[in-house]
């Protein structure tokens, strides 16, 4: 004799409808991951050298770009391939690029990416040289300040171990100044090569003044000095 219905779902009901709610959560779980990786997508962009450094971080030198290394006090230039391209910086092939000038109104936080680490330098004078059918500049120059005579002596001791420029040449002129500090004297350091670009210090000391220069001249290494 069949034993009656007591009540609750028969089995193959049960069965049915655990079987649609796996393929409920199976689905939910697959639109979670695609969504994850199309956000992922969106925050990673391929950068070129093989560095971290993505070119919407560097400035530019159109107007645009000027007012705003003028507003930040900060400004990135991008020498990693050996040179600074004026298309790369949006500016023509005639332009003969821009001359900033902060003076009374803060340094800039100048850095030249380079190919092998870069060139920094806080300064409120930014220059570039080139010709009218150059595609690159071929020179960026910026000047260092130093209110006394034991800083101006940092800033080329640093020149020399961060950039390579001429120890020697360095220390000699360091110690005839020091004998002589009320001298004048215009002095262009053995330019450096170590980051890949070629560095030059051009020193330019008055002791009747209180504050000295350095013109730094950074160029290609095939451009520059020995």
């Amino acid at each position: 004799m069949r034993e009656p219905y007591r009540g609750g779902a028969p089995a193959t009901s049960t069965w049915r409808f655990r079987r649609q709610a796996a393929v409920v959560l199976l689905a939910l779980a697959g639109s979670l991951a695609l969504a994850s990786c199309q956000i992922s997508g969106k925050t990673t962009e391929p950068t070129s050298q093989g560095s971290t450094l993505s070119n919407s971080e560097f400035s530019t030198l159109d107007a645009a770009g000027v007012d705003q290394i003028r507003d930040t006090k900060t400004a990135r230039l991008d020498m990693r391939s050996g040179s600074l391209k004026k298309a790369a910086v949006r500016v023509t092939e005639a332009s003969y690029g821009p001359e900033i000038n902060t003076r009374g109104s803060g340094k800039i936080a100048l850095t030249i990416a380079a190919p092998n680490g870069a060139v920094t330098g806080e300064t409120d004078r930014i220059r570039f040289d080139t010709t009218g059918k150059r595609s690159d500049f071929s020179e960026v120059t910026y000047f260092l300040t130093a209110d006394s005579a034991d800083e101006y002596f940092s800033l080329i001791r640093d020149g020399v171990q961060r950039y390579g420029i001429s120890g020697d040449s360095a220390e000699r002129w360091i110690s005839s100044t020091e004998k002589n500090p009320a001298k004048t004297s215009d002095f262009s350091i053995t330019s450096g090569t170590a980051v890949g670009l070629d560095v030059n210090y051009d020193l330019r000391y008055d002791g009747a003044k209180d504050t000295q220069v350095i013109i730094v001249h950074v160029r290609p290494r095939s451009l520059g000095g020995t």
